[in-house]
């Protein structure tokens, strides 16, 4: 057997997320079916971790096994992307693995960002590429909130009812917050993240921004553990999944 891994960059709007689901369009089902039909066999392709409906990738890594050697990878990502792309898929690039190589457990990190368009008139170019907020947000208050956010600790607020994973403890390296004109960047990194922590996390620093909670407020929320006081999660269109780091 023979094990590739693809970076795939993706546009989530009109998929119900990455993980395969019966009688639902999804980015692994697509990918799947697609690099089965051009090998001839059953592959099953394994991504770095899921992302939810609407949520976009820049660079998404996977891996998946396969039965004879592919020889020519520039004519099998030309062929590939081929019947991807009008369904705004696209594999950036494939290369050769050893058998140790898990593109989910081999993960040392994994760099999302959040984008918020700050303004009064709705994106047009940006449609469904970003959360769109009227309402001019203190950034300044924000990145204040995001360093609060940083180090290893218990995210049970941020956790959404069905996550599976076994502690709500990780560790956050990195939560930076820049702005441009009327567009607002939050970068978060970390090996890994609960189910929605992230959205959580983006729809808590709005209501400082929009000033709904003080600093206090906002640190005393995180350290509840209690999800029923977090801020109403971002919506996904603002999100990206950006890389994972091997």
């Amino acid at each position: 057997m023979f094990r590739y891994q693809i970076l795939i960059e993706y546009v989530g709007t009109n998929f119900r997320g990455w993980q395969v689901q019966k009688k639902s369009k999804t980015i692994q089902g697509l990918l799947q079916e697609k690099i089965s039909r051009m090998l001839k066999e059953k592959i099953i392709l394994l991504g770095s971790g899921r992302t939810d409906t609407g949520v976009h990738a820049i660079e998404q890594s996977a891996h998946f096994d396969c039965k004879k050697q592919i020889k020519e990878l520039e004519r099998f990502l030309k062929s590939i992307n081929h019947f991807l792309n009008k369904d705004g898929v696209t594999v950036l690039k494939i290369k050769r693995r050893n058998k140790n190589f898990h593109a989910r457990f081999s993960a040392r990190m994994r760099i999302y960002k959040y984008i918020i368009i700050n303004r009064f008139s709705g994106p047009v170019l940006e449609k469904n590429r970003g959360w769109h907020i009227t309402k001019e947000l203190d950034v300044a208050t924000m990145k204040k909130g995001a360093k609060k956010l940083v180090g290893t600790k218990d995210f049970s607020t941020f956790r959404a009812s069905s996550c599976r994973a076994k502690s709500p403890v990780k560790t956050m390296k990195i939560v930076k917050i820049k702005s441009l004109k009327n567009k607002i960047e939050i970068e978060f990194r970390s090996q890994s993240f609960l189910q929605q922590q992230v959205r959580s996390m983006v729809g808590c620093l709005k209501y400082l921004g929009e000033k709904k909670w003080s600093l206090k407020k906002f640190d005393n929320v995180m350290k509840s553990k209690k999800r029923i006081l977090c801020a109403p999660p971002a919506p996904p269109e603002g999100l990206y999944l950006t890389r994972v780091i091997y």
